[in-house]
């Protein structure tokens, strides 16, 4: 209890100091999303930042000279994932660790969760990947190039964090922690129907909405379907509508919305 009375008390006052101009830069640089979000969001996700770069241990690898850049792109990227959820920091994440360019597994069983773009094998190229109980691992420049161009449809920060959300009960199956058994019932129906759909229309040779690369398995279908649901809310709305609605009851929030206000085409809108 003492613990996490200081632990909490500590959060509190990182997330109430003022926001450091530099860093204000480097989301206003980085991350696109940022723009999308109303003020009590904006400030809530610097609240976020603040706490999260204070908390883990990051460690630049291959090169790679650790920065303020490199934090706080991330975090925020971390960050807005949890914006409508209670969540606790991520707090099996302890480290993260950030190469300078695409890395190559060792040759290995696979056994972790990658972000490859092609078939899963040993010694393929990654972006990114996720350990249970371990430590995030990302590659910085796809980092920052998928924050800035978001209409590309593909973010191993969202993707990392997102098999992080998935193992936050312990298990690594595509499904969150949910607060109801009638949850998980709705998330299995609505996730399989899709999973399956998505599989078929890969076997098939067809063309497909969601990544191909989310036909994996149930943990990567979780994961390619939260990087669109970020990046692509509008399309992935009218192509996967109850996948999406899915989302936004998970995650709380409905970027789809935030993308049509943006655009001045919010229904009753001029």
């Amino acid at each position: 209890m003492t613990v996490s009375w200081w632990r909490n008390r500590r959060r509190r006052k990182l997330a109430d100091e003022p926001f450091p101009e530099d860093w204000e830069e480097i989301i206003a640089s980085n991350v696109a999303h940022d723009l999308l979000l109303e003020p009590a969001e904006r400030a809530r996700l610097r609240g976020f930042v603040q706490v999260f770069v204070a908390e883990k241990s990051w460690e630049g690898c291959g090169g790679l000279v650790m920065t303020d850049e490199v934090r706080v792109t991330i975090a925020a990227q971390a960050g807005l994932l949890v914006l409508g959820l209670p969540h606790e920091y991520y707090s099996d994440v302890h480290s993260i660790l950030v190469y300078p360019t695409t890395i190559v597994t060792p040759e290995r069983p696979v056994g972790a969760f990658e972000v490859s773009r092609g078939p899963v094998a040993s010694g393929v190229p990654i972006l990114g990947e996720a350990q249970l109980g371990g430590p995030v691992i990302l590659v910085w420049d796809a980092v920052r190039r998928n924050a800035r161009h978001p209409e590309q449809g593909h973010d191993v920060v969202y993707h990392e964090f997102a098999h992080k959300l998935d193992m936050a009960d312990g298990t690594v199956d595509g499904t969150p922690r949910l607060p109801t058994r009638a949850a998980v019932r709705h998330w299995a129906e609505v996730c399989e129907r899709a999973f399956v759909d998505l599989r078929g229309r890969v076997a098939r040779g067809q063309r497909t909405f969601l990544d191909r690369y989310g036909a994996t398995n149930e943990a990567e279908f979780f994961a390619v379907a939260t990087e669109f649901f970020f990046d692509k809310p509008i399309a992935m709305q009218e192509h996967e509508r109850e996948l999406y609605d899915l989302l936004v009851s998970f995650y709380g929030q409905d970027p789809a919305a935030r993308a049509r206000r943006r655009e001045g085409r919010e229904p009753g809108r001029a």
